[in-house]
């Protein structure tokens, strides 16, 4: 199954680890990891500029315009259906 971040960008649902609200990342140490995985070129912005979240799957950080609260909605929806 796949989770619709925004911008045509989708990923395995298996594949995240964490769907987090983008205002946690005005604290020093998710700053830090941002900027680690941009330098990694780990770091996709498909928010267009207007991040309301990010994802951390095994392939890397995307930020999203979609709200976390949204995405986490989205995912659970996605996973009862497989099951």
């Amino acid at each position: 199954m796949f989770l619709h971040l925004g911008a045509d960008e989708i990923v395995r649902l298996s594949d995240v680890v964490a769907i987090l609200d983008y205002k946690v990342a005005r604290a020093a140490a998710t700053k830090e990891y941002l900027q680690l995985t941009r330098g990694q070129s780990r770091l996709h912005d498909v928010s267009q500029g207007e991040a309301k979240s990010f994802v951390i799957t095994l392939d890397g950080v995307f930020l999203s315009p979609i709200s976390s609260i949204t995405l986490k909605k989205r995912a659970t929806f996605v996973r009862d259906l497989a099951e």
